[in-house]
């Protein structure tokens, strides 16, 4: 074979090799596209977890988002599902209080259209009071990981700074951001008390 041509076919191959490579370590089903940012964010956020620390998890799915076992592995690791689109469905179904394997089965009608439609197909659009209890829902679900957040306050968590065996459950501490968040909604909740807590202060003297 000539020189060059072999050259060529060599450097083609070695460029489907890399594509290949590439597309074999894309996460499958990843569509967050919820219509809110913060929960795009912490979505994302949950990918990342579920990746790390499947056991926790796991856990977290059947244990507080009443998901049978069998349906988690098998969307995991049968169906190639991303942790976050497992969550997600989890979190949309005890909102709405169905199986979790109902708004699967919606959901795989038609991936290509994001969680946005999903969500809106059961009623619950971003701003609505459904849509903030799933917020607030997943911000507790942060605070069983160990990183207290704040709903629709911006911050980015590191899991691998702050996953398990680093939470603020076991004695470690919960970090400067975590304590930052809790210092900021316990600043929230004071001024909305409209500063009786420095009457109280005052009466004390």
């Amino acid at each position: 074979m000539n020189p060059i041509r072999k050259l060529a076919l060599t450097a083609a191959m070695a460029v489907a090799l890399g594509l290949g490579t590439a597309a074999s370590a894309q996460t499958v089903g990843y569509n967050i596209r919820t219509g809110d940012v913060w929960v795009d964010t912490r979505l994302g956020e949950i990918n990342d977890y579920g990746s790390r620390y499947r056991d926790p998890f796991m856990g977290e799915m059947t244990g507080y988002y009443g998901a049978p076992r069998s349906l988690i592995v098998d969307l995991l690791d049968q169906r190639r599902w991303a942790p976050a689109d497992v969550y997600y469905a989890c979190a949309l179904a005890q909102a709405l209080r169905i199986p979790c394997v109902d708004v699967v089965r919606q959901y795989d009608r038609d991936p290509s259209r994001g969680w946005g439609k999903v969500a809106k197909h059961y009623g619950i659009k971003p701003g609505s009071p459904a849509f903030h209890a799933l917020k607030r829902g997943t911000a507790t679900t942060y605070q069983r990981w160990g990183y207290p957040v704040v709903v629709d306050r911006p911050v980015r968590v590191d899991w691998s700074q702050h996953g398990p065996g680093k939470s603020a459950g076991n004695g470690q501490g919960k970090g400067k951001a975590a304590a930052s968040a809790n210092a900021d909604q316990d600043h929230e909740q004071d001024m909305g008390k409209n500063g009786k807590g420095k009457e109280k202060g005052k009466r004390k003297d």
